[in-house]
């Protein structure tokens, strides 16, 4: 049988675990497997089964694009939908294509496999690809409610007590997936593992400061991260975020280098609560004391089919846009660096207005020069 993999064009930093993990499964099963993105022209190849994967629901229009360009090129062949779109938003999907299965959640046989990484010679943006991606669990064991994990993996489960059966023997850099990898049983010994590997690691996904202890932080010194990311999404989260960054500068991070990540204009409807600009400032003015970096990030719903659409009743669209100028002049790659005039411009201000006010632009070129 031939299988084609498709990846639609949407924005992402990340060639496709999941249909990697598939393409795997259904080589095994001596199915011959080609993986495309976007819409390509193909020839000499007829499929018999398409599989498409899809990501954020505000990215739906590439993965329609994908699903009506593939019909009609092979309008026999069956075709699936999987990914976050696909599980969260099915309804949408069935209206609008009714010939077309929908897969929910994750595929149980392919999830203790190696990724096919041989597949992404066939697509250029990510032929050069060089790193393993890794989930060493699945789920979390928390339940925030702006988070997508419970929803779609639920509660922390199926825990590998090593992680070098899925690292590429030619890779040395590696990409850990997991929703919260220090709450694993085997958190510990995978460390370990990676840095007896002599492996390059991204947690990607970010670590939990709650969780962070000091033997954490000693065997994240023995990695090769170039920084650390966390979150701080609560201001009650202060004290254990402090905590976190003391214990990872004392095992030989710099502050700068470890990126908590910010969120900002959530709400929760069912509860009538959610953060405000005052929290942001709190948080905000927190990293910059500690000399940790900032990576601020605007809560978009779950179901979402926009990017920005949504507005927090506790925020204003001059706020939001407050924080979008503030970053795009004073950040660099979208994060806040605690450097010079930054860090004394936030510090000195009294609320969130004073804080993210922009300065004239001569003034501004002063503080960036300080900053970069």
């Amino acid at each position: 049988m031939k299988i084609l993999l498709v990846e639609p064009d949407y924005y992402t930093r990340y060639p496709p675990l999941g249909l990697l993990k598939i393409g795997k499964v259904e080589e095994r099963k001596w199915n011959e497997v080609r993986l495309v993105r976007g819409l390509q022209d193909i020839h000499g190849f007829e499929p018999q089964r398409i599989m498409i994967t899809s990501l954020f629901t505000f990215a739906w229009k590439p993965v329609h694009n994908a699903v009506e360009y593939y019909h009609k090129l092979f309008p026999i062949a069956e075709i699936t939908l999987g990914g976050i779109y696909a599980t969260l938003m099915t309804n949408n999907i069935k209206e609008a294509f009714p010939f077309v299965s929908v897969h929910s959640g994750l595929v149980p046989e392919a999830e203790s496999v190696l990724p096919a990484y041989h597949l992404l010679k066939q697509v250029d943006k990510w032929k050069d690809w060089s790193k393993s991606i890794v989930f060493t669990t699945r789920g979390c064991i928390r339940k925030c409610p702006f988070c997508v994990v419970p929803r779609i993996e639920g509660k922390m489960k199926e825990p590998k007590f090593s992680i070098l059966p899925f690292i590429h023997p030619d890779h040395k850099d590696v990409v850990i997936w997991d929703n919260n990898f220090l709450a694993s049983p085997y958190a510990k010994d995978i460390l370990t593992e990676l840095g007896d590997g002599g492996y390059k690691v991204d947690f990607n996904q970010g670590l939990d400061a709650r969780l962070m202890t000091e033997e954490f932080a000693d065997l994240l010194a023995d990695i090769r991260s170039d920084t650390i990311h966390m979150a701080y999404d609560w201001p009650w989260e202060g004290p254990y975020v402090s905590k976190a960054i003391d214990l990872l500068a004392s095992a030989g991070y710099r502050r700068k280098d470890l990126i908590f990540y910010l969120l900002y204009n959530f709400y929760d409807f069912k509860y009538q609560k959610g953060d405000t600009p005052t929290d942001y400032f709190h948080r905000i003015r927190d990293l910059a004391e500690w000399g940790a970096s900032a990576y601020p990030m605007r809560f978009i719903p779950l179901d979402s089919l926009t990017r920005n659409g949504f507005i927090s009743p506790l925020w204003t669209v001059e706020q939001l846009e407050m924080i979008a100028d503030f970053r795009r002049v004073m950040g660099y790659a979208g994060t806040l660096v605690p450097h010079g005039g930054i860090v004394n411009k936030i510090l000195a201000s009294s609320d969130f207005e004073e804080a993210m006010e922009l300065l004239p632009e001569k003034d501004e070129k002063i503080i960036i020069k300080i900053t970069h």
